[in-house]
């Protein structure tokens, strides 16, 4: 088991690109063959109609357990699926061992029905400090990738995300109305204000990534599932963002947030959005 940070970041000086490419080969070998292919027994529902999942997700999954376990003797892996299969496993993430969470189709609906906004995602926690994240968006053949303190990169461009352009309205995306409850509802129907523009999310990978990237200006979430935000919430921290839950603590991989919480391309714009969530306006 490694307890010194230190040792991390020799394994990502020396494994980063490893795990770069075990993530190419993974959507290779099991999420692109089955783009705009998948056969109807492929795709089951878990929670709802909304919550779906396919031998993609599970076999993708599978394959980066194996491989990232392997590349980090003593760490644990989280996975999105394996935790549905055995919610007992989510724990590993307040352990001490190192511990990959792992969301190997973020984005399962858009998966599901063609459209080619879904992305993988990884993320290396000790802990419940995030050190390091890979987002991969298998279609374009984008990737992103982010080391603590190291900052954050898109095909081997530095990320700035920088503030909001002065005079128009802030471009927010918030949780789907499927997945969340009243009392969510009403905080995030505060954000339907002058000088803001929401609208439901998608991935919530790929928001993250346009968080970075300076294209989105803040999201708000209702959920805290660690494999949805680990990953994004590094990249657009390295990028120059925040993000606030409505304590005005910074969110917490480990759980126990006060939901919903936001991430914005710069601090302002978190402290404004939290404040309208907090506030009800």
């Amino acid at each position: 088991m490694i307890d010194e940070t230190e040792t991390i970041e020799e394994f990502l000086t020396r494994g980063s690109a490893d795990v770069e490419e075990a993530v190419r080969k993974a959507a290779a070998a099991e999420i692109l063959p089955r783009f705009r292919r998948l056969a109807e027994h492929e795709v089951d529902r878990k929670s709802g109609p909304h919550d779906l999942v396919t031998d993609a997700d599970r076999l993708a999954e599978q394959r980066l357990t194996e491989v990232l376990g392997a590349l980090l003797p003593g760490s644990v892996v989280v996975g999105e699926e394996a935790v549905h299969a055995n919610p007992a496993t989510y724990e590993a993430i307040r352990g001490d061992a190192p511990v990959w969470i792992i969301d190997p189709v973020d984005g399962t609906r858009q998966f599901v029905h063609g459209d080619e906004g879904f992305c993988t995602l990884v993320a290396l926690a000790h802990r419940g400090v995030v050190q390091a994240s890979w987002t991969y968006a298998p279609v374009p053949d984008r990737f992103a990738t982010a080391v603590r303190g190291r900052g954050a990169f898109l095909d081997g461009e530095r990320l700035f995300a920088g503030p909001p352009a002065p005079g128009r309205d802030l471009a927010v995306a918030t949780s789907h109305p499927d997945f969340t409850t009243d009392e969510q509802k009403h905080a995030l129907r505060a954000l339907w204000a002058d000088g803001l523009a929401p609208r439901p999310c998608g991935s919530a990978g790929l928001e993250y990534l346009a968080l970075a990237r300076g294209e989105l200006d803040a999201v708000a979430f209702s959920w805290e599932a660690a494999w949805d935000h680990a990953a994004g919430l590094l990249l657009v921290e390295e990028a120059g963002g925040a993000h606030l839950t409505l304590t005005g603590e910074p969110f917490r991989v480990t759980g126990g947030n006060t939901l919903p919480f936001t991430a914005a391309r710069d601090a302002a714009t978190a402290r404004r959005v939290a404040h309208l969530l907090a506030t009800g306006g």
